[in-house]
């Protein structure tokens, strides 16, 4: 039986880099380089002409940026794409996250010089591999300006105070593959006057997650800001705080704490840590969310929260780009809703105190 072979565009403006990318790859009996440029324009011809099953795309080309060519090829000619980045300052992070949020579904880092790396090579085949195989969806980003972010809700120009207090004293959300598109759309869809402290776990490696909460700090309308070892969970009121790059978040006697206990499910941070200190801490007062990503991570924990009396929503399958860690929580019978991306922000609204004006 002929094995179908994945169909792969490499997109890197380095010679050199592109030279070991295409022998690393097409060293693969499963992998057929098939194109390959080095700019963003004739990443998009090529990619719009050949229709490839899996796209390398650099981030830093000439011509047209790979965050450009990233949005246009997922609003025109939706194909899986692995970022492969040696950008580590600010502002190329900044892109990547971009790029992300535009639909690309990873990120990898570019090999170092011209040395052998066997465990590089395998990480490079093993994710083409995986996202060749994903199902990826139209993002509408590039046609819509302004990357197509909900705007928050306005405040009325009059004082707010709590009509009455809520149980639920945070919520957890934890996601991963297609992650920083559906954090922006959910978390940009709460009103300003939402006062319950959002706790984050996102599944992304170092060096590439180590300003994600700054750019996500400028996504949504609300602070956002990485957790700090022993601050106390009121203290972010309103805010999102999220688990750093290779610590687990907990929730521990009112305060976060930031631990690097053994990995969960190969990932640390791991979102059912997180889940399952929560539904300790709050019991009926946690409210947890379960979005896009692969694997299984956070369908336990979930359920940990559900069995404790808190609320719990699980995105669906139609609007997940990669509907592994959500299925296995559906499956487990931990989501209390399973709703498309869309509801899940007015939903996680509607459970944070209610809100009068008060009269001036």
């Amino acid at each position: 039986m002929t094995m179908t072979k994945v169909r792969l565009l490499v997109i890197e403006d380095s010679t050199t880099v592109r030279k070991r990318l295409c022998e690393v790859l097409a060293s693969d009996p499963g992998i057929e380089v098939i194109g390959e440029a080095a700019d963003g324009k004739r990443a998009i011809e090529l990619c719009c002409a050949l229709r490839p099953d899996a796209v390398t795309m650099d981030m830093m080309l000439p011509v047209m940026s790979g965050l450009a060519a990233t949005e246009y090829i997922m609003a025109h000619c939706p194909t899986p794409i692995l970022i492969v980045s040696a950008s580590t300052n600010r502002g190329e992070l900044f892109r990547t996250y971009e790029a992300l949020a535009a639909g690309a579904l990873d990120v990898l880092d570019k090999p170092l010089g011209d040395e052998r790396d066997e465990d590089w090579e395998r990480r490079l085949v093993s994710v083409v591999k995986l996202i060749s195989r994903i199902r990826v969806i139209t993002h509408p980003r590039a046609r819509l300006g302004a990357y197509g972010r909900p705007q928050a809700a306005p405040v009325p120009p009059a004082r707010l105070s709590t009509a009455a207090d809520s149980r639920y004293r945070a919520v957890a959300i934890g996601t991963s593959t297609g992650g920083p598109a559906a954090i922006v759309q959910v978390l940009g869809a709460l009103p300003r006057e939402f006062t319950l402290p959002v706790l984050l776990v996102l599944h992304i490696g170092e060096p590439f997650g180590t300003a994600f909460a700054d750019w996500l700090d400028g996504q949504i309308g609300r602070p956002a800001a990485y957790a700090r070892d022993g601050e106390s969970v009121m203290s972010a009121a309103g805010c999102v705080v999220m688990a750093p790059p290779d610590r687990h978040l907990v929730v521990h006697e009112g305060r976060l704490r930031l631990t690097r206990d053994p990995e969960r499910h190969s990932c640390r941070p791991s979102v059912d840590v997180l889940f399952e200190s929560m539904a300790g801490e709050f019991g009926p007062g946690a409210a947890a969310c379960l979005l896009t990503g692969m694997g299984r991570d956070g369908a336990a924990g979930l359920l940990q929260i559900r069995q404790a009396g808190g609320f719990t929503i699980a995105q669906d399958e139609a609007t997940s780009v990669v509907y592994g860690m959500p299925r296995e929580a559906a499956l487990l019978g931990a989501a209390e809703r399973v709703l498309p991306l869309g509801e899940i922000g007015s939903m996680l609204a509607s459970l944070a105190p209610a809100r009068v004006e008060e009269k001036l």
